[in-house]
């Protein structure tokens, strides 16, 4: 017979599972270099500018696709057919400069905020989307470069809370 409590599964369950111990891994040469070339403001900024610019081509074709023309029942198919391929040109252009613009300005300001700050949190961000919002609004005076700056900010803010990037 066995006099057998349970206590030896009882002391099993109150061991803690410990995970299996893995070796640290230090990054390579070639790992360190790119992580220093992703560092630099200049490289980070222009990555940002193209990919903006490329954002911004999609976004006006999309869009510049949409646009009727006024004269819509009095063109013939080729009329409307030229009509759409130039709006479309014309509307992808004009966004992918505003788009590479906007990219290159945020990310250049965030990056020297940050460096200068030596701090990777949401101030950054305010500050950058201010700067942004201020220079893609400065052609209409103080008032819109102010408003701008406020805006952007606010919108980088919940757009930083949405992606929940610092904690």
């Amino acid at each position: 017979m066995s006099t057998s409590t349970g206590n030896d599964s009882d002391n099993a369950s109150k061991e803690v599972q410990k995970p299996p111990i893995e070796p640290i891994r230090l990054p390579t040469v070639e790992e360190i270099r790119g992580q220093d070339i992703w560092n630099n403001c200049a490289v980070r900024s222009v990555f940002s500018g193209v990919m903006g610019g490329g954002l911004g081509l999609f976004m006006g074709l999309l869009l510049g696709s949409l646009d009727n023309p006024i004269m819509q029942d009095k063109m013939t198919g080729k009329e409307q057919f030229i009509y759409t391929a130039k709006q479309m040109g014309r509307r992808s252009w004009s966004s992918a400069k505003a788009f590479a613009v906007m990219g290159l300005v945020f990310s250049a300001a965030e990056c020297v905020v940050e460096k200068a700050r030596a701090k990777h949190d949401t101030t950054n961000t305010v500050v950058a989307g201010c700067a942004t919002g201020g220079i893609m609004s400065a052609k209409g005076g103080p008032k819109a470069a102010c408003a701008g700056c406020a805006g952007f900010a606010a919108f980088s803010v919940l757009i930083e809370k949405f992606l929940d990037r610092h904690n």
